[in-house]
């Protein structure tokens, strides 16, 4: 793969209100990366653009590696094996190196230079543990259709922004970090009180994650009802039966302002369906009544058993994409709802008010304008683009989600036939793709109301079009909340890897870095990193500080009832060196 420092004389250019940060024009080698004018009515969608120097990210030789705060250091682990299990301080993962798609050479450390190294965020998952429109009763079927954690997810997300914000640099190489990007679901109930939330946990600001009564906690978890962990009662609930802690206070602590620093490297963005459908999975033009009922003052919170399987099945089939029986669920239980104060905040949020928060200058933090969305995807309507990671690297950032419903994904023809552009038209770079969902969850056809006539595409569709260009290094997403690396081999020996990542919401709260390397002998190398958030692996139930929160919040959701304990992945899937060979 040839490289593109010539480009710098490309009439395109660079937007250069996307490419400074807050704070001035910030170099590639302080972490920087470069989003690309929009050169059509659609996305941007060139990548031919020029880049600073690259300085230490692309230097020759290794830099000196900085595993402390990772994984390779240590990993939050039960220090006890039954029971409500505390956790400590545990040994680290090992690096695995995986060589289904190429031979790793000997030597190959001491040749290597890098090409970019970044982090992936995934599935936070922000909550409004108070929105009307929550499916905790769903529960009363399911243990883990409600998990007691939820209320600290803002805490928990800003730990691991303080976790980004530690690192010195990457685990491998040493080199900056060059950004985040987060790869949906970014928040979790569609509100524009969570959008607000996430938009200050990325960039910086105080957050208050509370909504309808300013003084007061209304939700499940003070009902009073043993379906749900009752933190500050002595209640003897479900929960504490399993040895979950009596912690007074745990609540007014849990709705209190707190503070997010802000990443101190620029960051991009990526939607999931729970960015852009309520609840994740109802039609973005489905029933009127769902957004009248979420900033209203009813919130049900306990139905039978038998109710919340009925609901779950068509949830979880797609039978109900447009939400209309969701809404005539709710109305069969209007009698059982509880008083709440109504709140506009709580009212979901359009793909239109997605981008405007993004470009919004208060949420600029380092940068870039936008991150990564541009005007003309406002202009458009569309949800994907393209940017310029270092001097021989692109980013490409689609837009999985189907606007007809459903939680499972699909892109249309005209972001298909898009994406296949773009990497033909960037052959000189190397390209990683970044979405949501990941190959084996887009399966959803069903049409974008707003675009009936358009066909949509499943993952294989997408495979067979990555798979086409020798220039793709990596397919980086989440969804799944699980860790599962996979190689995928295409045709005339061209190939790349499918990077699946955990979520931030079940334990074991991970996310990831990725580095890329030149190894000098016709192979190049992935090298993927997990992160847990800056938080303490032990806990003090006496600590309800920002940090204490944080804490509880791994705690809790290693100990949430019917948790999977096999999210982490296998060795293969966590740290691993992923091989290549150059295309």
């Amino acid at each position: 793969m040839s490289r593109i420092r010539s480009v710098a004389t490309s009439a395109l250019g660079v937007n250069r209100r996307t490419v400074l940060a807050a704070a001035g024009a910030v170099s590639l080698s302080a972490g920087i990366g470069y989003a690309l004018r929009p050169t059509d009515s659609e996305a941007a969608t060139d990548a031919q653009a020029p880049v600073a120097d690259s300085g230490q990210a692309s230097a020759a030789g290794p830099l000196a590696p900085y595993t402390k705060g990772t994984t390779l250091a240590s990993v939050a682990a039960p220090q006890n094996s039954s029971g409500y299990c505390r956790l400590g301080d545990g040994p680290g993962w090992k690096r695995v190196v995986r060589s289904e798609l190429a031979a790793p050479k000997s030597g190959r450390a001491s040749r290597r230079t890098t090409l970019a190294a970044f982090v992936q965020f995934t599935d936070l998952h922000l909550q409004d543990v108070q929105h009307p429109l929550r499916l905790e009763y769903l529960r009363s079927n399911a243990p883990h259709a409600w998990r007691p954690h939820e209320a600290l997810t803002v805490p928990g997300a800003i730990s691991l922004v303080e976790r980004v914000n530690a690192l010195k640099g990457a685990p491998v190489t040493g080199a900056p970090l060059h950004f985040v990007m987060t790869t949906g679901d970014n928040t979790d109930n569609n509100a524009h009180s969570e959008l607000d939330w996430f938009m200050k946990v990325m960039s910086g600001g105080r957050i208050t994650p509370n909504t309808g009564d300013p003084g007061h906690y209304e939700g499940v978890q003070n009902s009073g009802l043993k379906l749900y962990w009752q933190p500050d009662s002595t209640t003897r609930d479900n929960d504490k039966a399993l040895g979950f802690p009596h912690l007074k206070g745990f609540l007014a602590a849990a709705i209190r302002e707190v503070r997010s620093p802000g990443l101190n490297v620029p960051w991009y963005s990526t939607v999931g369906n729970h960015d852009a459908l309520p609840m994740g999975c109802f039609g973005s033009h489905g029933d009127p009544y769902l957004a009248e009922a979420a900033v209203s003052g009813k919130k049900l919170i306990s139905v039978s058993a038998a109710d919340a399987r009925k609901l779950q099945e068509a949830i979880s089939s797609a039978k109900d994409p447009r939400g209309a029986g969701y809404r005539d669920f709710l109305k069969a239980h209007a009698r059982s709802m509880h008083s709440v104060t109504p709140d506009e905040k709580r009212a979901p949020y359009t793909p239109a008010d997605y981008l405007k928060a993004h470009l919004d200058p208060a949420h600029q933090g380092l940068g870039p304008v936008g991150h990564g969305y541009s005007s003309a995807n406002l202009d458009a309507g569309t949800q994907y683009y393209t940017f310029r990671i270092s001097d021989d690297v692109i980013g490409i950032s689609l837009d999985t989600t189907d606007p007809g419903g459903d939680s499972v994904g699909s892109v249309g023809t005209a972001q298909l036939n898009w994406l296949d552009k773009t990497l033909k038209d960037n052959k000189g770079s190397y390209a990683v793709v970044f979405s949501h969902h990941t190959s084996t969850t887009m399966g959803n056809t069903r049409p974008d109301p707003a675009r009936p006539g358009e066909k949509r595409h499943n993952g294989a569709e997408v495979l067979s079009v990555l798979s086409a260009h020798a220039n793709v290094l990596a397919w980086v997403n989440g969804h799944i909340h699980e860790n599962v690396v996979t190689p995928h081999q295409g045709p005339a020996g061209r190939s790349f890897w499918e990077i699946s990542t955990a979520s931030h919401i079940d334990y074991p709260h991970l996310a990831r870095i990725i580095e890329l390397v030149d190894n000098k002998d016709g192979t190049l190398s992935l090298f993927t990193t997990l992160i847990e958030s800056a938080a303490p692996h032990r806990t003090d139930f006496a600590d309800l500080s920002q940090t204490g929160l944080a804490a509880l919040y791994r705690e809790l959701a290693y100990n949430a009832p019917g948790a999977s304990k096999t999210l982490q992945g296998g060795a293969g899937d966590r740290n691993t060196e992923l091989v290549l060979k150059k295309g």
